[in-house]
């Protein structure tokens, strides 16, 4: 999979849903009704928009955002696309350790 597809529903009641998916190709129905668009290929953002408002399309900041939510996906998404996640390790945790000792 290369593309990371979220698409916001507005519900007859007010509440807004979220629909996430991910897929090999973009269709042209995916440019129309997707809020945002990643590629994980070209580590890109087609397209991010939120409720007509178009947002600064910073990769990093909007993956860093949605890996809260989806950061299976994501993570998959970027190993598919021979990305490797590097995790910083916990420094704060080691050093009260050492000090408490």
């Amino acid at each position: 999979m290369r593309y990371l597809l979220l698409t916001y529903y507005t519900k007859p009641s007010g509440q807004i849903d979220e629909a996430m998916t991910v897929s090999r190709n973009l269709k042209t129905r995916d440019h129309q009704t997707c809020s945002v668009i990643l590629d994980f290929k070209q580590l890109k953002v087609i397209k991010a928009s939120m409720g007509g408002v178009t947002v600064p399309r910073d990769f990093d900041r909007i993956v860093q955002y949605y890996h809260q939510h989806y950061a299976s996906t994501i993570d998959r998404l970027f190993a598919e696309n021979g990305y490797e996640i590097v995790k910083p390790e916990p420094e704060a945790a080691d050093e009260k350790q050492d000090n408490t000792n």
